[in-house]
């Protein structure tokens, strides 16, 4: 999933989300945004943003706070640690960011919004704020906090007045010492600048010394109990500022449960107010999102893209298809179609709004796979085509029938014919998981293949053949072209040289499909000629095939042996098998090449030229005269075993007598456990498994002559038509 966030810029669109919010947590939680699985919370979500986007556009940016270091402080208080003032501060300030946003969704109740109701929520935190506020003022404990700490400070002021007069009058006395004539303060202790030279003129103790050494700072001696008096009056004012603050922090330990609380909405009104901001930014709305919904995009735009250039993309998928083959020319915008699929799918699986029109609805899905770009690795030894390979090898394990699944360029990379053929198969592999797929491809084959396949449509992206510029638009239900030649011939290529690639182009093409079905029905002449023994025909068939030279005559073999090919699905081999012949040797032999024959008829029926439909239906009435009165076959989803009493009828279902019950089964439910010629004698009389003891006696007496007033009753239809079948 994590390659496909990739693939798709979803990430992108997370980072642009992430950039919305405004707390730190909020931010993480977006940026780990993923698609939601249960449809009754995708539709919460979904209606979530849609309200926010209401509120956004009715009142304007909501003051969400920023909630920083708020997570990390209740963490510290939890444990005992005391919080500083400017911590306390940040405390208050959230409580303040609470009450306004409080304020902010109780003006938005008139729109009648569920979550405009959130506000009501906010546990009241309105005393722990105001005894902050009382007590913590300019990040500072302020001096009202308590009485004891008001008197210790102004006893603080009192004596730091009584040292400075007493250093300013000796200043005075002094004046021709000192090299400045101010009070300096060193290590929390007033001194003044005395010149070195004169230091023993003023007695006192030396605090410190200049950097040049020219001038020294000396407390006199006549201060020094005064200072330390004021040194004491320090200690006790710290003891009591945190006094105060271990009350305050005590308080928030107390309201810690609140605050939590708070955050945790803040935090959700956050992540919903960045959704609106982003769909306000997007000009997106919202969409109609289930598990049962069909995917129908009107006017869908990639967020991604400039709006003014980008053109509006209309994508859907009717009743009964689940796969879109899109084709057209080169930078035709293929890519962006299948990447902008993709990325709104996620975007409305999330919650999100998306950039389309009204009347879009999207289909949730499990996952969303995708193989887009080159993937070309030199770490890991990965080619353009091994790299795909690797992906879709990925995807086929992964796909359900509720995943989608995006292909890009399938079968690129290698050579075109292989190509084809491996992109044509992995499409039938996802048609047959049932999954939703949307591909593009140049492939013609495939465009045919997606014509003929049930469930799967063609759509082609428009091209302007006058200006040679791409139009971006998808057409739904046609198939388009790459326009290589006509684009060359525009741009000036040789015509000769066009024609010539023409002719290699699709000359090759159909030759290289007579050649094939020539082989083919060469192949099986030989196998039943070997069957037969006849090994002069063997021997002389090449010979005669060189020696012909009508043209017109291989070409009706060609196209007699291409219609056996379609019209006989089973080879008839039962016929030969019974023939006796002595040379056992050359029949193994030709069973072999018959064998080897139906593999290469196969790869046939699976090129885009037969239709799946009907291979099908021709593969399940093979399957339904497989199975024979007496067989015992296991009965799905319940896996009961039963006995075939009838075999298929016109609606190509079967008689089964379940423990007693008779009744018609599709032959896709049933599975052989063992055959009739292994469990009865060819001469059999079933009646004595299927029908009643009285039946059996009244039949066997009917069968010496009339018996009046005797018969054989039925309870059911599939009573009866165990008789009608005898």
């Amino acid at each position: 999933m994590k390659q496909t966030i990739e693939i798709l810029e979803f990430n992108k669109i997370l980072k642009l989300l992430s950039e919305m919010a405004v707390s730190d947590k909020a931010k993480q939680k977006l940026l780990g945004l993923e698609m939601i699985l249960d449809e009754k919370i995708c539709q919460l979500k979904m209606r979530e943003t849609t309200e926010a986007r209401r509120i956004l556009d009715s009142l304007g940016t909501p003051p969400i706070s920023s909630m920083q270091y708020m997570e990390s402080m209740l963490e510290r208080v939890s444990i005992g640690t005391l919080l500083m003032p400017e911590e306390l501060m940040l405390v208050a300030s959230f409580i303040k960011g609470c009450n306004n946003m409080r304020r902010y969704l109780s003006r938005a109740e008139f729109l009648d919004c569920n979550l405009a109701t959130y506000g009501r929520g906010f546990c009241d935190l309105d005393v722990l704020k105001e005894l902050i506020e009382l007590s913590i003022r300019n990040n500072q404990v302020d001096s009202e906090a308590s009485t004891a700490l008001k008197g210790i400070r102004r006893d603080i002021e009192i004596k730091r007045e009584q040292v400075k007069q007493r250093l300013e009058k000796i200043m005075r006395g002094k004046k021709d010492y000192l090299a400045d004539f101010y009070i300096i303060e060193r290590g929390g202790r007033y001194a003044l600048a005395v010149k070195r030279e004169y230091k023993s003129q003023v007695e006192g103790a030396v605090l410190d010394t200049s950097r040049t050494g020219s001038t020294v700072f000396i407390e006199p001696s006549a201060v020094g109990k005064l200072q330390e008096e004021l040194r004491v009056l320090e200690i006790e004012e710290d003891n009591e500022v945190r006094k105060v603050l271990y009350s305050l922090t005590n308080e928030v330990e107390n309201y810690i449960s609140d605050m939590r609380l708070n955050m945790e909405m803040m935090e959700v009104l956050d992540v919903a107010f960045a959704k609106a901001k982003l769909s306000q930014q997007l000009q997106a709305r919202a969409v109609k999102v289930s598990v049962t919904g069909k995917l129908e995009i009107k006017e869908g735009r990639h967020p991604l893209l400039n709006k003014e250039k980008c053109v509006p993309l209309d994508f859907y998928m009717k009743d009964g298809i689940r796969g879109i083959i899109v084709t057209g020319p080169n930078t035709g915008g293929k890519t962006v179609a299948l990447k902008t699929v993709g990325l709104l799918s996620m975007m409305a699986q999330c919650g999100l709004h998306v950039p389309v029109a009204e009347g879009s609805t999207f289909k949730m899905f499990n996952q969303i796979l995708c193989d887009i770009g080159d993937g070309q690795s030199i770490e890991e030894s990965l080619s353009t085509f091994s790299s795909h390979i690797v992906n879709i090898i990925d995807i086929l394990k992964q796909t359900t029938k509720d995943s989608l699944v995006l292909l890009d360029e399938l079968g690129s990379g290698t050579d075109p014919a292989e190509g084809m053929g491996i992109a044509i198969a992995i499409l039938e592999a996802l048609r047959q998981k049932e999954c939703l797929l949307v591909a593009t491809t140049h492939y013609p084959e495939v465009k045919d293949y997606a014509t003929e396949a049930e469930g799967y449509q063609n759509a082609r992206m428009c091209f302007d053949k006058e200006s040679l510029k791409p139009l971006y638009k998808l057409e739904i239900g046609e198939a388009g072209e790459s326009c290589a030649f006509y684009i060359a011939e525009k741009l000036g290529f040789p015509k000769s040289l066009i024609q010539l690639a023409s002719s290699y182009t699709y000359k090759e093409q159909v030759m290289s499909q007579d050649d094939y079905m020539n082989k083919v029905i060469d192949k099986r002449t030989k196998a039943q000629a070997l069957e037969n023994g006849d090994s002069n025909t063997i021997g002389n068939e090449k010979p005669q095939t060189q020696a012909s030279g009508n043209h017109d005559s291989s070409r009706v073999e060609g196209t007699r042996g291409k219609e056996e090919v379609n019209t006989n699905k089973e080879i008839p081999t039962k016929h030969i098998v019974n023939k006796k012949t002595n040379n056992s040797e050359a029949i193994e032999k030709a069973q072999g090449l018959i064998k080897a024959l139906d593999s290469e008829l196969g790869k046939v029926a699976a090129t885009p030229q037969l239709k799946g439909q009907s291979e099908r239906k021709e593969k399940a009435s093979a399957k339904a005269k497989s199975f024979h009165v007496g067989d015992s076959v296991l009965v799905f989803p319940n896996k009961e075993k039963g006995l075939v009493f009838h075999t298929v009828n016109e609606e190509g279902k079967i008689g089964v007598q379940i423990k007693g019950s008779k009744r018609w089964v599709a032959v896709k439910r049933l599975k052989l456990l063992v055959a009739a010629s292994e469990l009865y004698p060819a001469d059999y009389d079933f009646s004595i498994v299927f029908d009643s003891v009285a039946n059996r006696k009244a039949k066997k007496k009917m069968t010496k002559g009339y018996q009046e007033g005797m018969s054989a009753t039925y309870e059911s239809e599939e009573e009866a038509s165990w008789q009608s079948y005898q």
